[in-house]
């Protein structure tokens, strides 16, 4: 059985024009969701206030630690090819889209009713978790991966 791929990453958070922040996000990817990426980031930056966030992914353990006062990462879910693709060209419809900037760098907005936010990304450090999940899932062979009886007993509760 594969594992899962993990990666910590640097990322700013862009606040304004002149100001951002630092933060860590991690990157995972599981091979029994082989679609999807998952990109979490501490719940101290989230819009919401902390008895708000219950709409986070919390279905399964993403491997990363909630914040110091005890609270959950925030967690986006999302397509793999996505990602993929916003490296080269502006992609994505709706709540996700990913594009590439100046300075090898990769833009990522994640749009919710609470307000947006801009992340930026090394284009490098993108690339090195895509290469490291298409080891554990090649792109082409997702369909090989999923397990549909698991999906729908999941959609059904």
């Amino acid at each position: 059985m594969h594992t899962a791929v993990e990666e910590n990453v640097q990322a700013r958070l862009i606040l304004s024009t002149h100001r951002s922040a630092r933060l860590r996000v991690t990157l995972s990817y599981r091979p029994e969701d082989p679609l999807a990426v998952r990109m979490a980031f501490p719940a101290e930056f989230s819009l919401d206030e902390p008895a708000d966030r219950p709409g986070q992914d919390t279905s399964q353990d993403t491997g990363t630690d909630g914040d110091s006062d005890g609270g959950q990462d925030i967690v986006w879910v999302f397509a793999r090819q996505l990602l993929s693709a916003g490296l080269e060209l502006p992609a994505g419809v709706g709540d996700v889209h990913i594009r590439p900037a100046a300075g090898r760098r990769t833009m990522v907005e994640l749009r919710a009713p609470e307000g947006t936010a801009l992340l930026q990304f090394d284009s490098a450090d993108v690339r090195r978790f895509l290469w490291r999940s298409r080891l554990v899932v090649p792109e082409g062979e997702e369909h090989l991966h999923l397990d549909a009886d698991r999906a729908l007993a999941e959609l059904l509760g």
